[in-house]
């Protein structure tokens, strides 16, 4: 049975940090790339960051660069997104994916609410 978890949102105010977490299992962890996405009300999903399966290669959005940082264990099934210098805009709900490879499709996890308030 496939699993995609999501831990670690909550309320943080501008400026601050927070860490997501996400545990994956049921799936050969190590062959698919990871990636986390958000949405914010009333907007579409959309690609946060992205990091290949070996860990090598990292992607993230405009929005985010120099801010997130993407890093996944292999050992753990796991995939982090740290998140600083948090802005409002950053509020949304966060998504961890498995992404589909071959002919096989991608796994969601259930999200996790990020908010950004004073």
């Amino acid at each position: 049975q496939v699993q995609v978890k999501e831990s670690g949102g909550g309320l943080v105010q501008p400026g601050g940090s927070l860490k997501l977490s996400c545990a994956a299992s049921g799936f050969i962890f190590n062959m698919r790339a990871m990636s986390w996405y958000r949405q914010a009300p009333g907007k579409e999903r959309e690609l946060v960051a992205s990091i290949a399966s070996a860990g090598g290669s990292t992607n993230y959005a405009d929005s985010v660069k120099g801010r997130f940082t993407i890093s996944r264990d292999n050992a753990k099934n796991t995939v982090e997104l740290q998140m600083d210098s948090l802005k409002p805009e950053d509020t949304a709900v966060y998504y961890c994916k498995a992404e589909g490879r071959l002919s096989r499709p991608g796994y969601w996890g259930q999200g996790t609410q990020v908010t950004v308030s004073s």
